[in-house]
């Protein structure tokens, strides 16, 4: 057991830019933070949406009640370190009872400077954020006056506007040959067999996309969000993949170039998330900001092309207008939640997108064939 039993008794206080105070205790690291206030519904998997880039600049809100019952463990990171800004549950469990874990919840946030709290009623909160919409919240364990910590979160400028894939991206291109992870095994090394080679263009990239389409038969050079067409092709890859990442899309106006100059080399594109929405302004779409987005691993889609429902995992706050798509664009998956666009391809080109997370982690792997697709196109 780490110090975050003592820490409960610490108070912490989460200040929305509505004047609404949450006073509760405090977990994790000393220190106060600013950021886009949300939630997400799934039960289970807090590590790896902790450490998701797409929730940079985020105070990730969990509906499940209590969390931290499984510990930390370094095989089941997203990404290199967590980058939400702060965390927000009902309770974080002081036993830890399973065989992988190697920490616990209030070490790891302590050790990677984030603050959290506990104890407030998260039912309130959730309540809050759907009929208002996100807001921007201050969270502080170190104390503070809750007008203070109000005008903190109201000179906060919001994610709309915001480009943060420069936090996330990788420094420098490096190939990726990390395959799916298998019991008693671990993560496999590589396909031997690899027959596609695909450059990932790193928005904010999750690892466990990396090891889908490692599985699907392909190795990986994965470059950083600033990367030129003309790099990329120098690489002659088989196929670009357009990966997740956070912030607002139409904010990152070099990825988007890029993009457009890639639908013109002929080569097969597959984006996910941030990627799809990028792709979308690519081709003349608009983007526009949604009222508290959608964050889950329980969201049904539905496959237009089959008319089959899809469970699937998302984190987005952004989404591709209905209508604004040209012609050439085709919507392939709608959510059955409000019918936002989830997935869209290109009738004359080997393009693809959707706005779930396929390769989920966590989440329901309902939605795992398009990296087969993709490597179906590639291959065609």
């Amino acid at each position: 057991m780490d110090g975050s039993w003592v820490a409960q008794k610490r108070v912490a206080i989460l200040v929305l830019e509505d004047g609404t105070v949450f006073k509760g205790h405090a977990l994790g690291a000393a220190s106060r933070q600013v950021g886009e206030v949300c939630f997400n519904t799934s039960m289970t998997g807090y590590q790896e949406i902790m450490s998701d880039p797409s929730y940079a600049g985020q105070i990730v809100t969990m509906t499940a009640t209590q969390i931290g019952n499984v510990g930390i463990n370094p095989e089941d990171m997203e990404s290199a370190r967590p980058h939400i800004r702060g965390f927000v549950i009902k309770e974080s469990s002081r036993i830890v009872s399973n065989w992988r874990q190697r920490e616990t919840l209030g070490s790891f946030l302590e050790r990677h400077a984030i603050p959290a709290i506990e104890g407030i009623d998260t039912r309130q909160l959730v309540n809050l954020l759907r009929s208002k919409g996100s807001q921007r919240g201050a969270l502080s364990t170190i104390g503070g006056d809750p007008e203070e910590l109000l005008a903190q979160a109201r000179a906060w400028p919001g994610l709309e506007g915001m480009d943060l894939t420069g936090e996330v991206t990788c420094s420098a291109p490096h190939v990726w040959q990390e395959g799916g992870w298998r019991l008693g095994q671990g993560y496999a090394s590589g396909v031997a067999d690899a027959a596609h080679h695909v450059v990932v263009m790193d928005f904010g990239v999750k690892y466990n996309i990396l090891r889908c389409l490692v599985e699907s038969g392909c190795r990986l050079t994965v470059v950083p969000a600033t990367a030129q067409p003309s790099d990329i092709l120098a690489l002659a890859p088989d196929g670009v993949f357009l990966s997740n990442g956070p912030g607002d899309p139409d904010a990152v106006k070099g990825g988007i170039a890029a993009i457009r100059a890639l639908l013109t080399s002929g080569k097969p594109l597959f984006g996910i998330c941030l990627g799809h929405q990028m792709l979308s302004l690519a081709l003349g779409a608009r983007t526009a900001k949604m009222k508290f987005g959608h964050r889950g691993g329980n969201h049904p889609v539905q496959n237009l092309a089959t008319g089959q429902v899809e469970v699937t995992a998302q984190n987005h706050g952004f989404m591709v207008e209905d209508g604004s798509l040209p012609k050439e664009a085709e919507v392939t998956h709608r959510s059955l939640f409000d019918g936002t666009v989830e997935g869209i391809r290109l009738r004359d080109r080997p393009v693809f997108s959707v706005q779930f997370h396929p390769e989920a982690s966590p989440g329901p792997h309902d939605s795992r064939y398009l990296f087969q697709q993709f490597a179906d196109m590639m291959r065609g």
